[in-house]
C-alpha cells in the first residue's frame, strides 16, 4: 500500500489518500503510472518490503519534490540504500539491527522542524537531533547491540557484501521452489523479497507434517502468517547461507518422500 498524507491544520489529523493498493492479493507492486495521486500531498509513504506476502518494491518511487517517507523495518541494512532520495526513513531494530525496543530514524534536515506544538518531545525530531538522541534515557542495551551489528556489517564487507550474501541466499531458496512441482511462491519475480520468502505445498494437508519434521531438523518459525497460511522463511541478515542450504535440503527430501 502507498499512502499520501495531507495536513489539515496545526491541531487536526492528517487526511490520508491511498495512492495504490494491491487489492488484498499482495503478489505484485502496481506500476507508478497506475497510482492515484492527489495534489498538495505533504508526503508519500510506502513500505519497501512487505513481510507477510514477501513482496518488495523493485524501485524507489518518484515523488516530484514531495517528501518520501518509508518504513524500512524489515529491509534496513540488507543492501545499499541512497538515503538522499528520502525525506524520512524509520526502521524498527528487531529484524536486521538488534533487539526490539529500538527504532532508527533518518530525517532530512529541512524536515526536522515540522512538529506540531502539541508533539511530545520524544517524537520531536528537531529536539532529538539537537540533544544527540538523548532527550530521554535511551535503550542502552539496544544501542550496544546495534553497535555490534553495525561493526559486524562493516567488517564483513559493508552493505554491498551484505546485499550479495542476501541475494545469494534468496536465489538458492527461490531456485529450489521454482524447480519443484511440489512448492510454489505466488509473488511476481521482479517483486520477490530477499528477506521473506513465502511458499505453499502442493498438498496443503501436509503442512502440519512439514512443520513438525522441520522442527525436528532444527528448522523453526516456518509457519506462514495466519492471514495467508502456507510457509514463510524469513532470511534476515543474521541467517547464514548454510542455514538456507539446510532448509533447501530438507525441502527436497520432504518432497521426495511426499511428492
Amino acid at each position: 500500500m502507498v499512502e499520501e498524507g495531507h495536513r489539515r491544520g496545526e491541531d487536526h489529523c492528517v487526511r490520508v489518500n491511498v495512492a495504490a493498493d494491491a487489492g488484498g492479493a499482495y503478489t505484485d507492486v502496481p506500476p507508478e503510472s497506475a497510482w492515484q495521486r492527489s495534489e498538495g500531498a505533504a508526503y508519500l509513504h510506502y513500505t519497501p518490503n512487505e513481510t507477510i506476502g514477501g513482496v518488495a518494491f523493485p524501485f524507489i518511487p518518484q515523488t516530484g519534490g514531495v517528501p518520501l517517507v518509508a518504513d524500512f523495518s524489515s529491509s534496513i541494512l540488507s543492501e545499499p540504500l541512497d538515503v538522499s532520495r528520502f525525506g524520512l526513513i524509520y526502521a524498527g531494530a528487531q529484524k536486521n539491527i538488534g533487539p526490539s525496543g529500538l527504532v532508527v530514524v533518518i530525517v532530512r534536515d529541512d524536515l526536522l522542524d515540522r512538529a506540531r506544538k502539541t508533539t511530545p518531545s520524544i517524537w520531536n525530531y528537531k529536539q532529538m537531533a539537537a540533544e544527540g538522541s538523548m532527550s530521554n534515557t535511551p535503550p542502552t542495551f539496544g544501542w550496544y547491540m546495534a553497535g555490534l551489528v553495525f561493526k559486524w556489517v562493516r567488517e564483513t564487507g559493508g552493505l554491498a557484501a551484505m546485499a550479495e550474501r542476501n541475494r545469494r541466499k534468496a536465489a538458492m531458496l527461490y531456485e529450489a521452489i521454482d524447480g519443484s512441482g511440489f512448492y510454489r511462491n505466488p509473488v511476481a519475480k521482479p517483486c520477490r523479497s530477499i528477506m521473506n520468502v513465502p511458499f505453499t505445498l502442493a498438498k496443503p494437508e501436509l503442512d502440519k507434517a512439514f512443520l513438525s519434521e522441520a522442527q525436528k531438523a532444527g528448522l523453526v518459525n516456518l509457519e506462514g502468517h495466519r492471514s495467508v497460511g502456507g510457509m514463510r522463511a524469513s532470511i534476515y541478515n543474521a541467517m547464514p547461507p548454510e542455514g538456507v542450504a539446510t532448509l533447501v535440503s530438507f525441502m527436497r527430501e520432504f518432497e521426495r518422500k511426499n511428492g
